[in-house]
This record gives C-alpha cells, structure tokens and sequence, in this order.
C-alpha cells in the first residue's frame, strides 16, 4: 500500500559555492534585450511559505490522471521539504522517493548552455558569431548565429516532430539506436526550416544537438566530460550522470512509463533506452536534490561571469506566462514573482525544475510517465503552491477540478501537441 508522504527538515551543509507534432506556430519576437510586456519585471523571490498540502493535493491529482507516482523536492534556503505520491515501480510497489535518479529531459538544455557560456567567458566563443564560424558546413545559413540556437530562433525544424508522430512505436524505433549528432542534423535539414534566423522563437531539439557539437569541437571533449568536469564535479552533484550510449541509469531510480498509443492499452516500460535521439538536447540524468542546487548555484552567479548570466537572462516572450533566454525558461506566477529553470519531457518522466531569481528557493518536481498531457498540465501547477503559498495553491487546486478550464501546457515531445 502506498501512502503519501511529506518530510519537512533543515539541510545539513550548504549548496555547494554559497523532453509529436507539427511545429509549434512561429512566434513573433522583439530582439534579444528588448523591453519586456507589463509585468516581465517580477519581485527578486517568494514571500509566502511553501503550502505542502498544496503542492501535495497536486502531485495527487496527477497520480489519479495516470502517473504512478509523482514528487517535488524544495528547497527554502536550507529547509528541505519532500512530498511524494505513488510508486517508483509499478511491478514492486516501491514507494517512489525524492532520492530517485530519472531522465531530466530538456532539463539538459540548461546544462549544455552553462558550457557554451563557460566558454564565452573563456574567450573561445562568441554568442553573435555564425554556427558555421565553428562547425564549417554544418548549417546551410551562416546567418544562424549561436545565440539563435541556444535561444531556439534558428529556424532549424526539429527532426523529433516526425521521430515521434506515434509515440510508442516511434520510442520502439529508437529506444536502443545509436545516432551521431551529424544524423540528427541531417534529419533536420531535410525539411524546410521554420522561420529566418532571428524572425521567431520556434522550439527544437535540433538547436542543442548543434550545441553538443560546438561543447565537443571547442574543448576537444565529449559532451559528458564536459559537464563533468565544468558542473557535476565542482557542485558536488554526485546523482547526475550523462551515460548516452548506455541504458542503465545508476543507483535507484524511478521507472518511466509511456502513455499507450491506444486507449486503455498498458503503459510502457521507458526506463531503459539510449536516448540518442536527444544527446545534449536532453539525456542527462538526476536527483530533484542535485537540480535544485544546480539552479540554484546558475542564479546565484557560481556558474559563471555576471555578464554571461546577463545574456542567459535575455528573454523572449512565447505566451502570457513564459519567456525563453538561453537554454532557461522564465514563468511567471499569480503571486506576481518569477522563477527560472527548464521544463523536461523524456519517455516516461516529465520534469519541472525552477528557482527564484535570488536562488534561494528552488522546485524540483517529477510525475513518471508522459504522452498524458492531463498530467503534464497538473504538474506546472506545482510551481504555485511551491512559490507563492496557500493562495496559490488553492487557486491551483479549483484548476484541478472538473469543469475547470485546463490551462495547456506543452511538451518537448509529444503527438499532437504544441511547444512553448
């Protein structure tokens, strides 16, 4: 029997140093650094406690909608608070639990910008410069510049669209494959191009391939020892992993399970799977402890100059509530704050992890499965209760119930579902 479960305690020690359809419709931008709409300049963090009763009746709810289990780590500035519903495995029974390592999705996008901004600092890149300044041939616009990609305004088609039009047997197809990040490029450039780089932000998981190409042809590297070397290692994030070919996810996990393709049919086993098809576009796996002090290390400024976290920081507004910089997503609350971190939606697990903009309040939460957007619509109400408190989260909450209007979140991949 599976029962829910909240633990609320002090952090020993401190935070190290202080995942298909048709594109999504192109959407008109201002250039990077350009005034924002009312209300882009939100207050620095929460001022509500975080309402576990909240944050749990959610992460509830999306067990009820399908998930087998589903949890959220925060941390309130050195007090950890740890919820959790349903199980890890579906066979056993186990309990899932906040300690579980899984598939961060396009979490990874994140972590491949940290490098490239790395290198900007180093004097070994330039944001403004032509993708082929650096990888010769690679695209056929020298216009597109790495701030296109690392902004999704490349125009570039994301090769994933069609790789998974069905979900499960597009996940079959792949699940062991090995794929080079030249194969995913050219799978690309076989269709046209979404918009003129610069004209629109477009979502695509071809940008990050392009990125894992510029982190290995700058440093010599491959992509996982740049992450170690650069993010793993000086955080002391000792649950996060880059193991792409591998299958196997160390330690304990949570298993991900695929919605089926066909109503009523069983969910699918995910776990194991190379996730070429993504690479450094989203194949990192992790801890909801090592995201929280991940994000909340970039937004406190360890991981690099003030200057390059200035450019991270330049944002392009998708809809009424997002914004996309580099390789970071900014929501905007009902409580009238912001957050900043990334969405991920792998095969089986979709992830939402975000911090304050002083870094010293940060959500991680998991629900394992996906290809359900009934819960992936669930979980982003999480940052409510997470950031802004009771009010919030009872507002969440009446969102939850029948009737209500959903709001419509938007995956990395998925079949019939548009992209923010």
């Amino acid at each position: 029997m599976v029962s829910a479960t909240a633990v609320t305690g002090t952090a020993l020690g401190a935070v190290v140093l202080s995942l298909l359809a048709a594109p999504a419709p192109a959407q008109a931008v201002a250039p990077a650094g350009a005034p924002q709409p009312p209300g882009a300049a939100r207050v620095a963090s929460a001022a509500a406690a975080p309402d576990d009763a909240g944050l749990r009746a959610i992460l509830r709810t999306a067990r009820s909608q399908g998930a087998p289990g589903a949890m959220a780590r925060i941390d309130d500035n050195g007090t950890v608070h740890r919820l959790v519903e349903g199980v890890d495995d579906r066979a056993t029974g186990r309990t899932i639990s906040t300690n579980d390592r899984f598939r961060v999705g396009s979490v990874t996008k994140t972590f491949s910008t940290v490098v490239l901004l790395q290198l900007v600092d180093e004097g070994r890149l330039k944001l403004d410069k032509s993708v082929d300044t650096y990888l010769p041939g690679l695209l056929p616009d020298d216009r597109i510049t790495v701030r296109h990609i690392l902004s999704h305004r490349s125009g570039l088609y994301d090769y994933t669209n069609d790789m998974f039009a069905r979900s499960v047997s597009g996940f079959e197809a792949v699940r062991n494959k090995v794929y080079t990040y030249r194969d995913l490029v050219r799978l690309s450039l076989a269709k046209p191009r979404t918009n003129a780089p610069g004209a629109a932000y477009s979502y695509s998981n071809t940008n990050f391939v392009v990125a894992g190409m510029l982190i290995e042809k700058l440093t010599g590297h491959k992509v996982a020892t740049e992450y170690q070397q650069r993010i793993f290692t000086p955080l002391n994030l000792t649950g996060t992993f880059y193991v792409h070919p591998d299958t196997a996810i160390p330690g304990r996990y949570a298993k991900g399970y695929l919605t089926s393709d066909t109503a009523g049919g069983a969910p699918v086993d995910s776990t194991r799977q190379t996730v070429s098809w993504a690479q450094s576009a989203g194949a990192i796996i992790s801890t909801p402890h090592d995201l929280d002090v991940f994000f909340s290390a970039l937004l406190r400024g360890k991981l690099m100059s003030a200057a390059q976290l200035t450019q991270m920081t330049k944002w392009t507004r998708v809809n009424s509530t997002t914004s996309y910089g580099l390789g970071l997503r900014r929501r905007d609350l009902s409580c009238g704050i912001s957050v900043y971190g990334h969405t991920g939606t792998v095969q089986g697990y979709y992830t939402y992890a975000f911090t304050t903009k002083d870094g010293k309040r940060s959500l991680t939460a998991l629900a394992n499965t996906s290809n359900n957007t009934t819960v992936l619509n669930t979980m982003y109400r999480a940052l409510e209760p997470a950031f802004c408190g009771t009010s919030a989260a009872r507002a969440a909450t009446r969102a939850l119930s029948p009737g209500a209007a959903p709001r419509e979140e938007s995956e990395d991949i998925a079949p019939s579902v548009g992209r923010d």
